[in-house]
C-alpha cells in the first residue's frame, strides 16, 4: 500500500524572481501558483527582494490589511522592512517583497557564521553575489519572524529557495528555525552553464569534471560553494530535469532527492474560435515586417519559422539555427519560401525610425532598407554575435534568396516600438519554431510554442526534448509535433543538417498532415500541464518534511 504523503500547513518560497520577470524561474513560479494556491489558499505565500521601493512595480499589488500586526512587530522588534500584497498573476498568491539592503552592514558577520557553520566560502565573491546573498538572509530571517509571531512547532513548515541566489537563507533557518523543512531547487547548476558557456566541452566529459576544480579554474567558487552546501544540507534536494540532475551528481557530488519538472498553465492560449482569427493577424504582423524592411512581397503561403530566449548565443543553439538557415538557401528540397526570425533580447538601442515610416505607410516597396536583417538599431552593431555571423555566412535577404532572416533584438512585452505586440500573441503565427540548445536544463520556449500549436524542434540537451522523447519511447519525429535532434559536444554540423533537413520536410507537406502534426504538438504540451507535474512537488513536500522531523529528533 502506498505511504500517506506528509502535507505542509504553510509554504513559503523565495527566489528573486519573485515579482521580477527575469527569466524561466519567473514563468515556473507564476504558472504554478494557481495549481498551489486552489489547494493551500493564503498558506501559500511567496518571498521576492523588493527593488521597486518608491516606484511602482505592475506585477505587485500592495495591501494593508494583510498580516498588519506581524509586519509592525517584524519592523519593530527584527528590523525588517517588508511589504505586503498580492502577485499580479492567476490566483493572485501573497507576496512579501523585502528590501535587504539593511543587511549590507552585517555582511562580512553573515558569511563568517556561513563558514563556520556549513563551510560556505564566500571569499571569492564577486558580481551580484553580495545582493543575492543579502536577499537571501533577509528572506530567511523574514521567515523566521513569521514563524515565531504566528505559529507553533505543530504547524508543518516548508521553506523553498530557488537557485544559488537564494541557498544562503535556507541554510540560515537550518540553524535559526530547524522546525522548518528546507528544499532547494537548482535550476541549472552555476559549473555546468559556465563550462558550456566557456566553449568547453561538458557532457562527453561530464564524468571526469570535478566540481570543486573547476570551480577554481572558472571563478565561481562562491556561487558553487553556496550551491554545493545547500544541495547537501537541506531537507530535500531538488532539480529540474534529468539532464541536470546528471550535472548535480558530477559536480555538486549530490543527486537531486526528487526531479521537479517543469509544467505550464495553457490559460495564455486562445481557444476554440479565438484561435484562428489571432494566428492570422500575428502572421499578417509578420509578414508585414518583413515586406515593409525587405521590399518583397512574401505572401501567406510563405513558411514562418522562429527561435527565442535569452541571448546565450551557443547555449541555446543561435549559431547552429543559423548554421542550419544558410545551407537551407542552397536545399533542392525546399518547396516554399522561408521567412526567419530571431526574437532575442539584445543590447537594444532606438525602433529603426526608416522602418517604423514604411509601416506606418499604405505602399508596397520594392527595395530594402539599408541593413535588411535588423528591425532596431544596436548600442554594438559592429559586436553583435548575430549579425556577426550573418555577414560571415554572407546572407543577403536579397530577392531571389529563398530563406530570409530578421533579428528582432527586444523584449515582446507590446511596447517595442516597432511591432508593439506581445510575444504570446506573435507565437502562434509562426508554422515551425526551432530551439537547438546545446545546454538547456528544461526549455519553456519549446514547450510554449506546442502549446500554441506549433510543431517545434529541440535537441535532447534539453529537458523537454528529453521529457517528449520519454513519453514517445524513442526520438521524437516532426509527425509527433516536436522533432527532438540528437546533439553532444562535438556534432554541430550533423545538428545543423537536421535542422535544414526538417525544414525543407515541413515545407513540402500537405495541409492535412500539418494539421495532424499541430494537434499533435498541442497534446505534448497538455501533458505538461501543472495538474500533471504538481505531483513532484507534494513528493518533495514529504521528503523534506520527514527527514526535518529526523533531524529533530537525533538533536534531541
Amino acid at each position: 500500500m502506498a505511504k500517506e504523503l506528509l502535507t505542509p500547513d504553510y509554504i513559503f518560497e523565495s527566489s528573486w524572481e519573485v515579482c521580477n520577470k527575469v527569466g524561466g524561474i519567473y514563468t515556473v513560479l507564476s504558472t504554478r501558483a494557481k495549481t498551489l494556491h486552489d489547494v493551500y489558499k493564503d498558506k501559500l505565500i511567496f518571498i521576492g527582494p523588493d527593488f521597486w521601493v518608491g516606484k511602482e512595480n505592475p506585477l505587485f499589488i500592495e495591501s494593508d490589511n494583510l498580516c498588519v500586526a506581524w509586519k509592525e512587530h517584524a519592523l519593530k522588534n527584527d528590523g525588517l522592512k517588508i511589504r505586503i500584497g498580492r502577485w499580479n498573476i492567476p490566483g493572485e498568491p501573497i507576496v512579501f517583497l523585502v528590501d535587504f539592503f539593511p543587511f549590507f552592514a552585517e555582511k562580512d558577520a553573515i558569511y563568517g557564521k556561513m563558514w563556520e557553520d556549513f563551510r560556505v566560502d564566500s571569499l571569492h565573491a564577486y558580481g551580484d553575489y553580495d545582493e543575492a546573498s543579502m536577499f537571501s538572509y533577509a528572506a530567511g530571517k523574514v521567515v523566521e519572524s513569521f514563524y515565531r509571531f504566528n505559529l507553533t512547532e505543530n504547524d508543518k513548515v516548508i521553506y523553498q529557495a530557488h537557485e544559488w541566489m537564494t541557498g544562503l537563507g535556507a541554510l540560515y533557518l537550518q540553524k535559526a528555525v530547524p522546525q522548518v523543512a528546507t528544499i532547494f531547487t537548482t535550476h541549472a547548476t552555476s559549473i555546468g552553464r559556465s563550462i558550456a558557456g566557456n566553449n568547453k566541452p561538458l557532457y562527453d566529459y561530464l564524468f571526469a569534471y570535478n566540481g570543486d576544480q573547476m570551480a577554481q579554474e572558472l571563478n565561481m567558487e562562491a556561487k558553487h560553494s553556496i550551491e554545493k552546501q545547500s544541495a547537501h544540507h537541506v531537507d530535500c534536494f531538488t532539480t529540474v530535469s534529468e539532464i541536470t540532475n546528471n550535472e548535480c551528481k558530477e559536480l555538486l557530488d549530490k543527486p537531486a532527492d526528487v526531479v521537479l519538472m517543469n509544467g505550464f498553465e495553457d490559460d495564455f492560449v486562445p481557444q476554440g474560435r479565438a484561435f484562428a482569427p489571432k494566428r492570422k493577424k500575428a502572421r499578417a504582423a509578420l509578414l508585414n515586417l518583413a515586406n515593409k524592411l525587405l521590399g518583397t512581397s512574401l505572401g501567406d503561403d510563405t513558411l514562418i519559422i522562429g527561435t527565442s530566449g535569452r541571448y546565450e548565443f551557443k547555449n541555446k543553439g543561435i549559431n547552429v539555427y543559423l548554421e542550419a538557415l544558410n545551407r537551407l538557401t542552397r536545399d533542392k528540397d525546399l518547396k516554399k519560401e522561408v521567412l526567419a526570425f530571431i526574437k532575442v533580447p539584445s543590447w537594444v538601442g532606438e525602433p529603426r525610425q526608416d522602418l517604423l515610416e514604411r509601416l506606418n505607410s499604405k505602399e508596397q516597396f520594392d527595395t530594402p532598407l539599408e541593413c535588411p536583417f535588423i528591425t532596431h538599431w544596436l548600442h554594438n552593431m559592429s559586436h553583435d554575435q548575430v549579425l556577426d555571423m550573418l555577414k560571415y555566412l554572407g546572407m543577403s535577404n536579397s530577392k531571389d534568396s529563398k530563406v530570409k532572416v530578421i533579428f528582432i533584438p527586444c523584449y515582446m512585452d507590446g511596447k517595442d516600438g516597432i511591432l508593439d505586440v506581445t510575444y504570446y500573441d506573435l507565437v502562434l503565427g509562426n508554422d515551425l519554431t526551432v530551439y537547438p540548445s546545446y545546454y538547456e536544463p528544461w526549455g519553456y520556449t519549446p514547450l510554449e510554442s506546442v502549446a500554441f500549436h506549433v510543431p517545434a524542434i529541440t535537441t535532447d540537451l534539453a529537458g523537454f526534448g528529453l521529457w517528449v522523447n520519454s513519453l514517445k519511447g524513442g526520438y521524437a519525429e516532426l509527425k509527433d509535433g516536436v522533432k527532438v535532434i540528437h546533439r553532444s559536444d562535438y556534432n554541430y554540423s550533423e545538428v545543423a543538417d537536421a535542422i535544414k533537413d526538417t525544414i525543407a520536410e515541413f515545407s513540402g507537406l500537405k495541409d492535412s498532415e500539418i494539421k495532424k502534426i499541430r494537434k499533435n504538438a498541442a497534446d505534448i504540451a497538455e501533458k505538461a500541464l501543472w495538474k500533471h507535474f504538481i505531483k513532484y512537488y507534494y513528493e518533495a513536500y514529504d521528503i523534506a518534511l520527514r527527514n526535518a522531523q529526523k533531524r529533530l529528533t537525533e538533536k534531541n
